[in-house]
C-alpha cells in the first residue's frame, strides 16, 4: 500500500510516496538518488547505512520509510555547506581516517552525533559510540585520531 510522507531532508522539505514495507535506505537511494548512504548488510549490524534522525544515528536499513514522516533527516550529503566540508569530514581527510571509504559516511554521521552529545569524548567513549559501525579495512586507529581531531576543530569554532 502506498503512503505519502513528508519530512525534512538535509534542511529541505521533501514529499514522497512510499510503500509501507520500504525502508529509509530504499527511499534515500532509489527514490531520492542519494547514494552516500550505503547499502551493505541489510540487517543493521554494519552501520554503513547510518543516517541521522533528529540528530540521532539510526540504521537506514532497519527504519521503515513511513516512520520518516515528520522527521528531520540528515545524510552525508547534508553535512557540507556552500562547498565547505563539515569539520568531521575535514578531520577524516586530514587524518586519513578511511581506506576504501565505503563505511565512512555512516561513521562520520555517527561521530557528528557523538560530538554534539559529548564534545570531548574519551577513546573509550568513541569506541562505544562506534560499536555499531564496522570498518572492514580495519582503519580504527585512524578513525579514532580523526574523531579526536574533529573534536578539537569543533571546540575551536566555539571559542
Amino acid at each position: 500500500m502506498e503512503k505519502p510522507i513528508t519530512f525534512r531532508l538535509n534542511g529541505e522539505p521533501v514529499r514522497v510516496d512510499v510503500q509501507t514495507y520500504d525502508t529509509a535506505l530504499d527511499v534515500l537511494r532509489r527514490t531520492l538518488d542519494l547514494r552516500g548512504t550505503r547499502a551493505t548488510c541489510g540487517i543493521g549490524i554494519c552501520g554503513a547505512c547510518t543516517i541521522l534522525v533528529a540528530g540521532h544515528p539510526i540504521s537506514g536499513c532497519l527504519l521503515l520509510a513511513p516512520m520518516l514522516d515528520g522527521q528531520e533527516i540528515t545524510t552525508i550529503e547534508g553535512l557540507s555547506h556552500n562547498g565547505e566540508l563539515d569539520p568531521v569530514q575535514q578531520a577524516f581527510l586530514e587524518c586519513m581516517g578511511f581506506q576504501c571509504s565505503y563505511c565512512t559516511p555512516g561513521i562520520i554521521l555517527t561521530i557528528r552525533s557523538l560530538l554534539a552529545e559529548i564534545p570531548d569524548p574519551s577513546v573509550e567513549q568513541i569506541k562505544e559510540y562506534l560499536a555499531g559501525n564496522l570498518c572492514r579495512c580495519g582503519s580504527y586507529v585512524k578513525i579514532i585520531e580523526s574523531v579526536q581531531r574533529a573534536s578539537q576543530m569543533l571546540q575551536a569554532q566555539t571559542v
